[in-house]
């Protein structure tokens, strides 16, 4: 397995995960996104997405997509958007590859930590993060505003 920086030529493969995603939350109608406007916010004048893929045999089975983010009591921080692993490929160590080098992408660029959400049924996730001593926010409503 490999795991290196993502490319233009990756999302394809990305968006399928991202829906893959979806379906395993329940929301799969919630994905608009397309690769066009990923190749546009992720290589353009001003990328405003990282991601990581991870492949076996030439094929991408996960990915790591964050951002940077602001906190005005911490300072810069990377978010971790979204891990995705393929529903094949779990449970071989390939979310751990993704979430340390996600980790250490936000200490090699000066952030004070890294932040992401899980869903609170998702209880392999929420074991998963347990094992980095991972803080978990009570009292917080997730807000948005959609365009």
């Amino acid at each position: 397995m490999v795991v290196r920086r993502g490319e233009k030529k990756d999302l394809v493969a990305v968006l399928d995960l991202i829906r893959e995603l979806a379906n395993y939350e329940k929301e799969p109608y919630q994905v608009t996104n397309t690769v066009e406007r990923m190749e546009r916010e992720g290589f353009g004048e001003t990328p405003v997405f990282g991601f990581l893929v991870a492949e076996i045999s030439g094929r991408i089975v996960g990915t790591a997509i964050y951002y940077y983010r602001y906190s005005t009591w911490k300072g810069k921080r990377l978010y971790l958007e979204d891990i995705v692993i393929t529903e094949s490929e779990r449970g071989k160590g390939i979310g751990t590859k993704l979430f340390e080098r996600t980790e250490q992408i936000a200490r090699d660029t000066d952030c004070t930590g890294m932040m992401w959400q899980v869903l609170d049924w998702n209880e392999p996730a929420i074991n998963f993060y347990k094992k980095y001593k991972t803080r978990f926010d009570e009292g917080w409503i997730n807000c948005h505003l959609d365009f």
